[in-house]
């Protein structure tokens, strides 16, 4: 695919990745009576449950992470006065859950859930499920550091129910490891690769990055041939976002050794042509799946759904977040977790719910978040049902994006047409572009600084 570099330098600017619309630097102090109301309101439905249990220990530091984690050194005890918090806020929630739901969705995230020993990640799931009803016939999963977990703890984990695995690889290179501080060998990688297949795991997936220091067109080949040869189900692709702002360690790395964006972006190219080679699908905008895989189903059945944890299948009505800096999303309401582990635990201690921000959506905003949620997910929206879903006809609620979308289609990003809206090859590449002009909240001065860029 040819991009020239006009186009490059166009696009090139500070985006969302739209894991939220609206995204959570728009989103406000929040009473958590607020969030008291959407679980009362939930109470009364009969909608299915997606949950996210977010454990943010890790023994050691990536320099490239931007997530919320702690790093504390291997220890019971941690994890033990973790648990006694997190379960009072699983406490706290069901006295508002009269009635127990279905979760057709679990997934462990941190930080590294594998933190927890075997005996803590049992008590959790035994704690999960005396207050919600887990479908195990869906999707479960866990975020795994290749590095220390061990063959046991993935029986362990197997035995509980868990059935999806996601190992965090990022790049084989050793010098863009030693960089980054996240020594793991090919070797190791294949042998935790191998157990999860042994134990029958039903979908293995990579999450890796590209953009970081010291990479370059051909070390990332050879991570990449590395990991095709492994096979596993889903790839998450993900680019370097260098927000040094919002995570401190990021200003260790030397400037000079970050790619510049053309070439990163021909990193990106090439890595997507690779995997399309070998009988990878490329799933919206940064995942790719084989076609045997829930993921690729989910995508060709219009039911993918974008939300914190990326793309994500959406077996559920509503999704809903535990543990520090976790996320829901509850009758059109966003909450989000007080970030800081001793505020956190603070709140507990004082049998308050811990939420930090949130926000209601407005009707706005709603009909904004499906047309990104469409092309974010779908790559393409459908005008007709935009119209059935809000009443409105899209060309007259949309007048201020005439031009955006004018401009798109001519710089070859979109088709346009009276029905449909569908994004080509290469708005594909710039699709948090084409969102961007849906956004209202960027158009408020300096409503663009906080972002990584999109390339």
């Amino acid at each position: 695919m040819l991009i020239n570099k006009a186009a490059l330098q166009k696009y090139d600017v500070a985006g969302p990745r739209y894991t939220s619309y609206p995204t959570a630097p728009q989103w406000q102090t929040f009473d958590a009576n607020q969030y008291v109301a959407a679980l009362n309101s939930f109470n009364q439905n009969d909608k299915t449950l997606s949950l996210y249990v977010h454990i943010p220990f890790c023994e050691q530091l990536c320099y490239f992470c931007a997530c919320n984690k702690v790093i504390r050194a291997k220890d019971s005890k941690v994890g033990d006065e973790f648990l006694n918090y997190l379960f009072k806020e699983i406490d706290l929630i069901a006295t508002h859950l009269k009635k127990q739901k279905t979760v057709k969705q679990l997934h462990l995230g941190g930080g590294t859930p594998t933190y927890l020993s075997g005996e803590q990640l049992q008590r959790l799931m035994t704690k999960i499920e005396s207050v919600f009803e887990i479908d195990h016939q869906e999707e479960i999963a866990i975020e795994v550091d290749p590095r220390t977990v061990t063959q046991s703890k993935l029986k362990i984990l197997r035995q509980l129910g868990f059935n999806r695995v996601s190992l965090g690889v990022q790049d084989f290179d050793a010098k863009v490891q030693d960089d980054i501080n996240r020594i793991q060998p090919f070797d190791q990688v294949s042998l935790v690769h191998q157990w999860c297949r042994d134990l029958k795991f039903e979908s293995v997936n990579y999450d890796l990055i590209y953009g970081l220091p010291y990479q370059t067109k051909d070390t990332f080949k050879k991570t990449m041939d590395l990991v095709i040869s492994l096979r596993p189900d889903r790839i998450a692709l993900y680019s370097f976002a260098y927000v040094p702002w919002i995570s401190k360690p990021q200003n260790k790395f030397n400037l000079d050794a970050i790619a510049l964006q053309d070439e990163k972006l021909d990193i990106f190219i090439q890595s997507r042509e690779n995997l399309l080679e070998h009988g990878y699908q490329a799933i919206a905008m940064d995942h790719f799946a084989l076609t045997t895989d829930a993921m690729s189903k989910a995508f060709n059945e219009g039911k993918l759904y974008r939300n914190f944890m990326g793309y994500t299948l959406k077996p559920a009505d509503e999704y809903l977040g535990i543990g520090p800096s976790a996320i829901g999303f509850l009758e059109k309401t966003f909450v989000q977790n007080m970030k800081v582990l001793p505020d956190y635990y603070e709140a507990l201690n004082q049998n308050r719910l811990p939420i930090e921000k949130g926000m209601v959506l407005s009707q706005d905003d709603q009909m904004r978040q499906w047309v990104i949620n469409s092309l974010m997910c779908q790559f393409k929206l459908d005008k007709g049902v935009f119209f059935v879903t809000f009443g409105y006809e899209f060309e007259d609620y949309f007048t201020q994006e005439a031009q955006h979308l004018h401009d798109c289609m001519s710089d070859g990003l979109i088709k346009e047409n009276h029905e449909v809206i569908e994004v080509t090859d290469l708005g594909k590449i710039f699709i948090r572009n084409v969102c961007m002009g849906f956004d209202v909240y960027l158009r408020k001065k300096d409503g663009q600084k906080r972002y990584s860029r999109t390339i």
